[in-house]
């Protein structure tokens, strides 16, 4: 009985694995986004529906953070950017922020290695002042761990705030004017986007919320002045690839015109 079980799961689980492929195939013949930014919304709600504590949530959300990058990383895009923790969460009870920055430094100790394996750079946008040291050197050793690769950036926004991030980068151009590194004539869209934490990614062609929430949170304010939006009652930790690979069917079917007619 328990031979003809384990038989049934294996081919069940073969089943899933060539259904999945499929799936990646006929997504890849279509259109898909280069940079996809995600609010992780719903932990907490999570949890609290099962009678959990917060954290329990956020630990649930890590398996999803795992399995959409995977997801995204199979499919080939070549940017995915995670709103991980804002300028706002510090308002947070201290136990739950203390969780959150210590996830680095977990998702450091398990995940590094299947990351290199997948030829994926980890980043980070958002200000690092603020942020404890443990949670910098977790962030350094991705950093660091992940520099020869070439694949897919996989950044997280941490201690991030869109407004701040403008500000800080008007701030600079600022400097760099009075210095007489550049000329105010030369500031437009393409150079004060250099001035950004994410200049070194093309702007977010999808933009997914999790969690019912339907408004932005200070995420991205000038990076997503064209991006395509997706939102969707699902908490974070129940995000699957299957949800995952919805979000880009949907993208597929718009017509982006950019302001043209």
């Amino acid at each position: 009985m328990i031979q003809r079980l384990k038989k049934w799961l294996v081919g069940y689980q073969a089943d899933e694995d060539h259904g999945d492929q499929e799936r990646l195939a006929a997504l890849k013949e279509g259109p898909l986004p280069r940079h996809i930014a995600i609010i992780m919304d719903g932990n907490g709600r999570w949890a609290k529906k099962r009678g959990m504590p917060r954290i329990a949530g956020h630990r649930a959300g890590m398996k999803t953070v795992r399995d959409i990058t995977r997801a995204a990383d199979d499919l080939g895009i070549e940017a995915l950017t995670l709103y991980s923790f804002s300028t706002e969460n510090w308002k947070r009870p201290q136990d739950e922020v203390n969780y959150l920055m210590g996830l680095p430094e977990e998702f450091l100790r398990t995940d590094l290695d299947e990351l290199v394996r997948r030829n994926i750079r980890v980043g980070m946008v958002g200000c690092e002042e603020g942020l404890p040291p443990h949670t910098l050197r977790a962030i350094q050793g991705f950093k660091e761990g992940t520099a020869g690769n070439t694949g897919m950036i996989l950044s997280f926004a941490l201690n991030y705030g869109a407004r701040t991030e403008i500000i800080h980068g008007i701030h600079q151009i600022i400097d760099d004017v009075k210095s007489g590194k550049m000329d105010k004539d030369e500031i437009d869209e393409s150079v004060f986007g250099q001035y950004l934490y994410t200049a070194n990614l093309p702007d977010p062609d999808l933009m997914i919320r999790t969690s019912g929430e339907v408004r932005i949170s200070n995420f991205m304010l000038w990076q997503i002045a064209y991006s395509e939006f997706w939102f969707t009652d699902v908490q974070w930790p129940d995000f699957s690839r299957e949800t995952f690979y919805q979000a880009i069917e949907d993208f597929q079917r718009r017509s982006r015109r950019y302001g043209a007619v």
